[in-house]
């Protein structure tokens, strides 16, 4: 019978479009999907929320240097392992991972450039290696970017993005990084050369119980992460709520601990100003 025959449809199953990998970026604050070519042209600000993305090293200087002016100090400098630290992996091991996933030597990049033709030497924290973490390496090329900045009468930048403060792996030797960093920058001072310190998130710990919370002028991202110990770490230790906002970049700038929050797009053109102001 024709009623219980074969069909005279077929059914054709269309195959998915596959989209690309890597065209889009959720924002971590508001769950915004972002075309990462928009969120590039953005400086890596979230368009909805003003959510700032973190950037590596590199994309900090091209974000606040004139074009082909940097020129990198001590670009071949590596860490040791004065401790021979063996854990779930050993020290070697872990900078090793981390030269080859980020393509720098260790966590900071420092040089001379100019911003808006005008001469500084800046240090920029890179938190992809081994969290931004000072060493040996990040204290002794941060000092003698320090060091020349005295010489030569400039001003120093440092940009800070570290959530690891002092690098454990090495003991005291990361340790005693926190004061080095800061005799130089008092003899900075002592030249009467402006030294300005930028915190973007997060900054903690060691990092910022140094080098980082001295500058004559300390300026934040929005919402950036600031502080020693985390907040999570704070409520358990004291068993109380913290206040909204804690350690937060707008917390901090509301109690005094910075003097001012500057958007990621106005970064460079704020830096200039003051150069010049205290040119």
């Amino acid at each position: 019978m024709a009623l219980f025959g074969k069909p005279k449809y077929t059914i054709v199953r269309l195959k998915k479009k596959e989209i690309p990998d890597g065209l889009w970026t959720k924002c971590e604050e508001c769950s915004e999907t972002l075309y990462n070519k928009t969120l590039e042209e953005n400086s890596k600000v979230c368009p909805k929320c003003n959510y700032h993305f973190g950037l590596t090293a590199h994309e900090r200087i091209n974000l606040l240097l004139d074009k082909d002016t940097f020129g990198e100090f001590d670009k071949d400098m590596v860490s040791a392992d004065p401790l021979d630290f063996k854990g779930p992996k050993t020290y070697k091991d872990k900078l090793k991972q981390d030269q080859e996933a980020t393509g720098l030597k260790d966590a900071v990049i420092s040089g001379e450039g100019k911003i808006n033709s005008r001469p500084a030497v800046v240090a920029v924290t890179d938190s992809r290696f081994i969290m931004g973490s000072m060493g040996s390496v990040v204290g002794e090329k941060i000092t003698r970017a320090i060091e020349y900045a005295t010489k030569n009468k400039l001003p120093m930048i440092i940009v800070s993005g570290s959530g690891g403060g002092a690098r454990m792996y090495e003991g005291l030797y990361s340790l005693m990084q926190m004061a080095k960093t800061c005799a130089a920058l008092s003899y900075h001072h002592k030249a009467s050369l402006p030294y300005i310190s930028v915190l973007t998130n997060p900054t903690m710990a060691g990092i910022m119980a140094s080098f980082a919370g001295v500058g004559d002028i300390i300026m934040a991202e929005p919402n950036a992460l600031i502080g020693f110990t985390g907040p999570r770490v704070i409520e358990h230790t004291i068993r109380q709520k913290l206040p909204m906002g804690f350690q937060r970049s707008e917390f901090l700038l509301d109690h005094g601990l910075i003097d001012m929050i500057v958007h990621r797009k106005n970064m460079k053109g704020t830096l200039s100003q003051l150069l010049d102001y205290f040119a």
